[in-house]
């Protein structure tokens, strides 16, 4: 691959998602960024499966396992026979867990905002629009 003179741009931009995802995940305490990966993707789907929790972060069943049962203990996910067909079982954040997650949003919203605050104030809208612009394409 030839590199591009927008690679340097967007791998910054991909560091500072990164480290702003991290330091929110310390804020947080006892809970890891695979961890906050998983609940994330419960979030979005909601009463998944193992298999489908484990192919959504791109790793092994049985790795997965092992990761729900730690968010069960900590209480952030419920884990349920499906309804639908009783050898299924199915994955919802509890309480905490949704609040765990506003509060890794929150985090991470406080920071982003933080370095919009930087720019100079004539450049914040057009920057925030052209994000958005980018994060649609990413949704493609």
């Amino acid at each position: 691959m030839d590199p591009r003179p927008s690679d340097e741009v967007l791998l910054g931009l991909a560091r500072l998602v990164m480290d702003v995802s991290v330091r929110a995940a310390e804020e947080l305490g006892d809970v890891s960024p695979v961890q906050l990966r998983a609940l994330t993707v419960l979030r979005e789907a909601p009463a998944a499966n193992l298999a489908q929790l484990a192919e959504a972060m791109g790793v092994t069943v049985s790795t997965t396992s092992r990761l729900v049962d730690r968010l069960i203990a900590a209480g952030w996910v419920d884990r349920r026979q499906s309804p639908e067909n009783r050898r299924e079982v199915r994955l919802t954040l509890t309480g905490p867990g949704k609040g765990l997650l506003r509060r890794y949003d929150a985090e991470r919203v406080t920071a982003l905002r933080d370095c919009l605050a930087q720019l100079p104030t004539d450049r914040r809208e057009a920057v925030a629009e052209a994000l958005e612009e980018f994060r649609r394409a990413a949704d493609r």
